[in-house]
């Protein structure tokens, strides 16, 4: 007979925890007989092969001995001899609350006379043989995680800036400090073209156009470089690209997943307030706050309550087994996304237990959920469009208009209402007195129905008018509102928050409430939380003022090895999600100090400073690119290769592999089908039929409907930058998909580059592609008509970037006249499959 966690969770709510302290009573021979006879083989039969002893007991529980029995498992006892009835044991075995406790064992029900058999087990207080009565000794506390040396660990120290180790720019100092003292020596700067290339798809995700490159490599200027920097900063498409670096943190995504996989109404309003968050140069403090606990910041800022749709980015299941389940599971995916996301702590293994590696207790994830406890669920049914997670945002001026014309709208339909039940009465006193009676309560409109043929001509006349303008009004279009996808409707006075034993939602430990706090090794004193005055608890300020103050041990440190990650394609904590021991160490732990202290303390005077407040990111941006380290070539050194060959030291450069969106909106670029239209709903790219046909309701959710999506008489209107392109977890484009687009169902840190036969496949023999091929070749005949060598150059320019030799000129036309006579291609089919081979080569897709 196996109990399982989610029966014991059940039965956890109905013990009373009495009978585990008894005393063992002195058992008769009959009692001991009758377990020998009746009650062992029964256990042995249905229970001891999961509840018996060894290593693999189920839920803790433990049936072999009475010490066992009565100690219970993982949520409590599971015998009251107060009130045999009410022992889970037998509620279990009775099937008497099959809503809540699980049938035992597995297999079915027992028959009636063992059941007996073990109630009377039960009322005789469990007797057992002297040999299997087993140990009541209590076992030895278990030592607490939280050790000195734990709290000792470098991440939740004070982040205090270090000496710079020589003269110079800081991050070049601590990078060449680190690579002398293992004799090696740095590499050199990059070519122009290489760096240039470099820095737009670092900062813009799109490749320079010819004139860009020219215009940087025939500048004299010793200032060229930094003039390029802050142009590139400044540019409306650096959030685009930077933005989207956040939304993979985030697990940004518009649609909830599961089977049905349905919208997330506006969630392209956060994906906007994000690019714009980056444009404008929000302090990250700020930023943090907003989307943590926009809706309780002081103020009437669309921005703020827009933030908060972080909260309802993640999967919701419309169809829960589990309806408690997948409230907490909803809770969990917040805990994690954001201890991860601002922390780099991994609180979401602390769910059931405490933490394996690092030093965070299983109270320390629920006090952390106590925070959140306030947000309601995403929607109680399937209409995703609930007042919990719905708000509001239309400016107010405009509000101010719409609402006078809907409260004037209502005001006219309840006259014309009133008139209408004026006539209708008179018409109701001409019924049987039967009607007349039930027009009185709830079955008047009934009633009603059949009011026609005991009206005067006038009163039909009359009627029919009034009901034809009310109608009228009701159909006419609602006032434009602008909703946002957010938390809205929280309870200002949470439920409160137990740990769960193993996690389990149905199992609360009563006697371990969990107020709002912070992980205890970090020493952090419990925070008060005044008594919420307003529609919310106040809870989340207080941990987003906690998470975005300057003296967290751990929130600078995580975001700028962030900005580190995604210049140097490796940050100095290579898991940048994890800075515990299950993550990897930090190669250069002085430095990312260094740039924690100077994100949210800025140095000022000197010759590498770069002025700008506190926690902005431009200003850390230039400072990183302005380093000799970013600006290296990546050629290989047979010396360094060999004793770095992971370049752990940062010694060069790291050639990389354009990202997903990169790839899709470089091809589209070059061949000047991209738009740069910014924001509003999200596009939709075609999706081959092929693809399409691979969903339960083929094309649901993609193809053109009332709502949005594809349309085949507007192809292009698919072909704006790929992060405006609608996200639906269970479809993704395929270019993006086989380019290692960030999975959406969780916190994407880092996307990791993979080389599969698909991409391959699909770049060559792509619809996407060749489509963008054969636009390509009518862009570069436009371009420059009439001359293959120059149709030629510009490919390979804009592709490239670089100037390509005249023998590379000639033998591409040379490839051209093959196609021409072998495949007997026309001039642009020609240039169309050539085309499609500069998209294929590698240079195209690397940088270096």
């Amino acid at each position: 007979m196996m109990l399982t966690l989610r029966s014991f969770a059940a039965l956890a709510l109905f013990v009373m925890p009495v009978a585990a302290a008894d005393p063992v009573p002195k058992f008769t021979a009959e009692q001991v007989a009758f377990y020998e006879k009746d009650v062992k083989p029964l256990l042995v039969k249905h229970c001891f092969k999961c509840h018996g002893e060894g290593e693999k007991i189920k839920g803790g529980l433990s049936l072999a001995t009475r010490a066992g029995a009565m100690a219970g498992g993982e949520t409590g006892p599971i015998v009251d001899f107060k009130t045999p009835e009410k022992t889970p044991l037998l509620l279990a075995i009775t099937n008497a609350k099959p809503d809540e406790i699980k049938v035992m064992p597995p297999s079915g029900k027992l028959p009636a006379a063992d059941i007996a058999t073990l109630t009377k087990w039960v009322k005789e207080q469990l007797p057992y043989s002297t040999a299997d009565l087993g140990t009541t000794e209590p076992a030895a506390p278990e030592k607490s995680i939280i050790t000195d040396a734990a709290k000792k660990y470098w991440a939740y120290q004070t982040v205090k800036r270090p000496a710079v180790p020589g003269r110079g720019h800081p991050i070049d100092a601590f990078i060449d400090a680190k690579l002398a003292s293992k004799g090696l020596t740095a590499n050199g700067p990059a070519e122009k073209v290489a760096l240039v290339r470099r820095l737009y798809f670092d900062l813009l995700g799109l490749p320079p156009t010819p004139e860009q490159l020219d215009a940087f490599v025939n500048d004299p200027s010793p200032k060229a470089y930094e003039k390029l920097v802050d142009t590139l900063l400044a540019s409306p498409h650096y959030g685009e690209k930077w933005g989207r670096h956040w939304l993979d943190v985030v697990r940004f995504a518009e649609t909830n997943g599961y089977e049905r996989d349905g919208p997330k109404p506006y969630a392209w309003r956060f994906r906007d307030y994000v690019i714009r968050s980056f444009n404008a140069d929000k302090p990250y403090d700020r930023f943090i706050r907003e989307q943590l606990a926009g809706d309780e910041l002081p103020g009437d800022s669309a921005d703020a309550v827009i933030a908060t749709g972080y909260y309802r980015l993640g999967i919701w299941d419309d169809e829960p087994a589990d309806a408690k389940q997948s409230l907490y599971d909803g809770y969990d995916d917040i805990v994690t996304v954001t201890a991860q996301g601002f922390l780099a702590m991994t609180v979401n293994c602390a769910r059931c237990h405490d933490h394996k590696k690092d030093p965070i207790l299983q109270a320390d994830y629920y006090r952390l959920l106590a925070f959140f406890r306030d947000i309601r669920p995403y929607s109680d049914n399937r209409d995703v469009r609930s007042s919990a997670n719905m708000t509001d945002i239309t400016p107010i001026e405009k509000r101010r208009t719409y609402e006078g014309e809907l409260n004037e709208r209502k005001a006219k339909i309840a006259d014309l209402v009133k008139e209408m039940v004026k006539i209708e009465d008179a018409a109701i006193k001409t019924m049987p007195a039967e009607d007349q009676r039930a027009a009185e309560g709830i079955d008047r409109p009934q009633v009603v129905a059949k009011l026609g043929k005991f009206f005067t001509e006038a009163q039909r006349r009359e009627y029919g008018r009034l009901k034809r303008d009310k109608e009228g009004l009701e159909r006419r279009p609602m006032p434009s509102q602008e909703f946002a996808l957010s938390v809205n409707n929280c309870d200002p006075r949470p439920p409160t928050v137990y740990v769960l034993a193993r996690g389990n939602p149905h199992a609360p430990k009563e006697k371990e409430p969990c107020a709002p706090g912070f992980p205890t090794v970090l020493g952090v004193p419990d925070p008060a939380i005044a008594k919420p005055t307003g529609k919310t608890s106040g809870r989340r300020t207080v941990l987003a003022n906690w998470i975005a103050s300057k003296d967290n041990p751990l929130t600078a440190r995580v975001m700028v090895n962030r900005l580190w990650q995604h210049h140097f394609g490796r940050g100095i904590v290579p898991s940048p999600s994890d800075f515990g021991q299950l993550g990897e160490a930090s190669t250069h732990p002085e430095l990312l100090d260094w740039l924690a202290r100077e994100f949210v303390e800025p140095t000022e005077g000197q010759a590498w400073s770069v002025p700008g407040p506190a926690w902005t990111l431009k200003r850390m941006h230039k400072l990183i690119l302005l380093s000799n380290a970013y600006q290296r070539s990546s050629v290989g050194n047979a010396k360094n290769l060999a004793a770095d060959p992971g370049n752990t030291l940062f010694w060069r450069f790291n050639m990389r592999r354009l990202v997903a969106e990169e790839v899709r909106d470089s091809i589209l670029a070059v061949s000047g089908k991209l738009k740069l239209e910014q924001f509003g709903p999200s596009v939709y790219p075609k999706i081959p039929q092929e693809v399409l046909a691979g969903q339960s309701v083929p094309g649901q959710g993609w193809l053109k409907t009332r709502g949005g999506g594809y349309d085949p008489k507007d192809p292009d209107a698919g072909n704006r930058r790929s992060v405006y392109s609608f996200v639906k977890r269970s479809l993704q484009v395929p270019i993006l998909i086989n380019h290692d687009q960030a999975d959406t169902d969780s916190s994407c840190p880092v996307r990791y580059t993979t080389t599969v036969p698909t991409q391959a496949l699909g770049m060559l023999n792509g619809e996407f592609t060749n489509e963008m091929a054969a636009a390509f070749a009518k862009r570069l005949i436009a371009d420059v008509p009439g001359d293959r060598s120059k149709q030629i150059a510009r490919a390979i320019r804009l592709t490239t970037g670089r100037v390509p030799t005249a023998v590379e000129i000639a033998a591409d036309v040379a490839f051209l006249d093959k196609l021409a006579v072998e495949a007997k291609l026309a001039p642009e089919p020609a240039l169309a499959r050539y085309a499609l081979l500069l998209l294929n080569a590698n240079e195209f897709v690397y940088l270096d």
